[in-house]
């Protein structure tokens, strides 16, 4: 911050913090869900700049925060993101299954000798 103050350019990692972290946390307070899923997506995409700062600084302590932050925006992505298309694959094998099922049940009885 004192770098920052004596005329000296933000470095990109810095760039990438402020920016993908102002934008996750203001898609966390948006009212539609469809813009509050993306807030994790943003959120893990700051992680990497935020590991470099922690790790060139030596504050082990952030870094070991960027840890759990890495971990909360991946449940994140898991929630919204990958945890809804493995469910809608499974229910589409479902409904495959199904309906092969009641296929299979319909050649069986047109085939059945009428009484």
């Amino acid at each position: 911050m004192v770098r920052a103050l004596k005329g000296e350019r933000m470095s990109l990692d810095q760039i990438g913090i402020a920016l993908s972290g102002l934008i996750a946390v203001w898609l966390t307070q948006d009212e539609r869900e469809s813009w509050r899923r993306w807030a994790c997506v943003f959120g893990i995409l700051g992680q990497p700049f935020w590991f470099y700062a922690a790790w060139s600084a030596e504050q082990w302590g952030i870094f070991a925060l960027c840890l759990l932050y890495s971990y909360a925006w991946a449940r994140g992505l898991w929630t919204h993101w990958l945890g809804p298309s493995l469910q809608s694959r499974e229910r589409r094998e479902q409904a495959k299954v199904g309906w092969l099922e009641l296929r299979q049940a319909g050649d069986m009885a047109r085939h059945s000798p009428r009484r």
